[in-house]
């Protein structure tokens, strides 16, 4: 079975869809997850494959989503991923000193003080767009 049969199965409700899925994709979703921790501060503490379990982990309870190929499986994962780098970011953050300091992009360009703190501007200056515009939004994260 391909990628795209086990997700359609998947999603049809065969749970064991997703285990025999994994090792088809297991590569792609490492090399999503190396992607985004390209340029996060040194000794950053979640590697690639503790991002594509934090990632697995989650995925399992997309349950209903409407899976179309391999593409949007990889796509949904990718924005997973960045979710919880910025999740892991705001933890991070808070427990450095305080609340995170909200700013609008174009601040976030001008503000020294880390990969983390960009990453969570960037996200807080996306969920402004999606407000928006969700369609401009999508494309700027993708």
């Amino acid at each position: 079975m391909d990628a795209t049969q086990l997700l359609r199965a998947w999603r049809e409700g065969d749970e064991s869809a997703l285990e025999r899925l994994m090792p088809i994709v297991y590569e792609d979703l490492r090399r999503l997850a190396r992607r985004h921790l390209i340029g996060e501060r040194a000794g950053h503490s979640l590697q690639a494959t503790a991002l594509v379990n934090e990632a697995y982990m989650r995925l399992v309870d997309y349950k209903r989503m409407q899976w179309q190929d391999r593409a949007h499986f990889l796509a949904v994962s990718a924005q997973l991923m960045r979710r919880i780098l910025v999740e892991h970011a705001r933890r991070h953050n808070l427990k450095r000193g305080g609340d995170v300091q909200h700013l609008s992009l174009d601040d976030a360009a001008e503000v020294g003080g880390g990969r983390s703190r960009d990453l969570v501007a960037l996200d807080d200056a996306l969920n402004e767009l999606a407000r928006f515009d969700a369609r401009k939004a999508q494309v700027v994260e993708m």
